[in-house]
């Protein structure tokens, strides 16, 4: 993509606009220009032109200029693609973060809606669910008091890579040599955390398990890692803790008593679909039976609250073999189910097919589907993010039973207080007031742990930005 700006630079925001109809690195001519009051912009591909404009407030600030900028540059694009835009220009990946934010300037719902629908373009139903879901996030974030933290620790293993994964994920059949020093690493970090958190009078609200897939390593070894992070940390406000455990085939009973032993309460178990001819197709080395057996040894041992992740757009699948995957997955009696739209970055080895697949005309009736056997099913959306380069530019939405809701999840979108991250590719999000600053681990477990002390060196900016 070559994007070109005159009168203004805010090539950022044109790319952003861009994006939402073609891949950044296709071969794509954008020429963006604010003069005489207007944005107008020129978009060029394959021998196509599309060209749009948009009035430019008579004394703009940085914000509106912008949304005057994305909006020539969307009306430019859709002359030249049929891509939906149902989130308008909103390019962010917190839609209901800007709703929750109009909501505590003291807007009614209706009026934060119509803001929504009128200055960024947004759909009127994509409107409403970022009300419904920033009312329910505002209750949340009410929990937690002014010390308040929340934990990540990263666990950059997976028993087999899947065909769409972009995550930090590395499969233990080729990185097995590095599993021991890695943990070894991440308790260093855990402990150094623990240590600036008491410093700074901080007490966890909640704490998640992450990667990749913390339970695809050996149970002693992510006990390990567990008590590690509840010793090093004060946990006497402790709401939440929560393991990531996506891969059925890696849940043995073993590993679920492990997990129940040390007070783990809530886990995710992702099928992403309940078809085998999917399964096998994007590498999940497991079956539908093997996430039913799953679910049993969970409710078994205990498991009060389990998440189910399911995919939309996956290649070969339409609406209804996501209906039939919704029965199994009702059947099942999950706490929450998170409703993700398909995604391709260029790590995954979907790449290929990302036009393509980009363009699945299904999936907008595959999400309403969603939202309507999830309100069936007693399910309610409670947060909500977006992602580049999703199938028909949609959302992930995860919907859960009443008092069944991440708080972890909620915390980490909507950057009401700090997040330390500890482990591989773990991103630490400092929040003090409008002000919010990250510290960026290595993604490669081989780096982290030849880097763990400058890694820990660098955990020291903490209590110099939290002071």
């Amino acid at each position: 993509m070559t994007i070109t700006t005159k009168g203004h630079e805010l090539s950022t925001a044109v790319e952003q606009a861009a994006q939402l109809f073609f891949d950044v690195h296709s071969d794509l001519e954008v020429e963006s220009v604010v003069e005489n009051g207007l944005a107008s912009a020129r978009v060029s591909k394959d021998g196509l032109t599309g060209m749009g404009s948009w009035p430019v407030p008579e004394t703009p600030d940085k914000k509106a200029l912008s949304n005057s900028v994305k909006k020539a540059v969307l009306l430019a694009c859709k002359e030249i693609s049929d891509m939906p835009t149902p989130w308008g220009i909103s390019t962010g990946i917190r839609p209901a973060k800007l709703a929750r934010l109009l909501l505590e300037e003291g807007k009614t719902p209706a009026e934060a809606a119509a803001e929504l629908e009128n200055e960024y373009w947004i759909e009127p139903d994509r409107a409403r669910l970022c009300i419904d879901v920033a009312q329910k996030e505002q209750k949340i974030i009410g929990m937690a008091g002014e010390k308040a933290v929340s934990l990540y620790v990263g666990i950059p293993f997976c028993p087999t890579r899947c065909a769409y994964c972009s995550f930090i994920s590395q499969a233990l059949t080729h990185n097995n040599k590095f599993l021991l020093p890695y943990v070894d690493a991440c308790e260093r970090e855990i402990r150094r955390c623990g240590e600036i958190s008491a410093e700074l009078g901080l007490k966890p609200v909640s704490a998640y398990f992450g990667g990749g897939t913390p339970t695809a390593i050996p149970a002693e070894l992510l006990e390990r890692l567990i008590k590690t992070l509840k010793s090093s940390f004060d946990m006497s406000e402790l709401r939440e803790l929560t393991v990531e455990a996506g891969r059925p085939d890696t849940l043995t009973p073993e590993m679920m008593s492990m997990l129940r032993k040390n007070g783990i309460r809530r886990i995710s178990i992702n099928p992403q679909s309940m078809h085998q001819s999917t399964l096998d197709a994007i590498g999940r080395r497991h079956s539908p039976e093997d996430v039913e057996r799953a679910f049993a040894l969970a409710r078994r041992e205990g498991m009060e609250i389990i998440n189910a992740d399911l995919i939309l757009g996956l290649p070969g699948e339409d609406v209804n073999m996501l209906s039939e995957t919704l029965d199994r997955i009702t059947a099942l009696g999950p706490d929450t189910v998170t409703v993700h739209t398909m995604y391709l970055k260029r790590a995954a080895r979907l790449r290929d097919d990302f036009e393509k697949l980009r363009f699945a005309r299904n999936v907008n009736e595959m999400m309403e589907l969603c939202r309507r056997r999830m309100s069936e099913y007693g399910a309610e959306p409670y947060y909500m993010y977006k992602q580049k380069n999703t199938l028909g530019n949609l959302e992930n939405v995860s919907f859960a039973k009443p008092g069944a809701e991440c708080l972890y999840n909620v915390y980490i979108m909507e950057e009401v207080h700090s997040i330390f991250a500890m482990g591989g590719g773990a991103s630490t999000k400092l929040v003090r007031g409008d002000r919010i600053e990250r510290i960026f681990n290595p993604k490669e477990a081989g780096d982290y742990v030849n880097r763990i002390d400058g890694i820990l060196a660098k955990k020291d900016y903490i209590l110099e930005f939290l002071k």
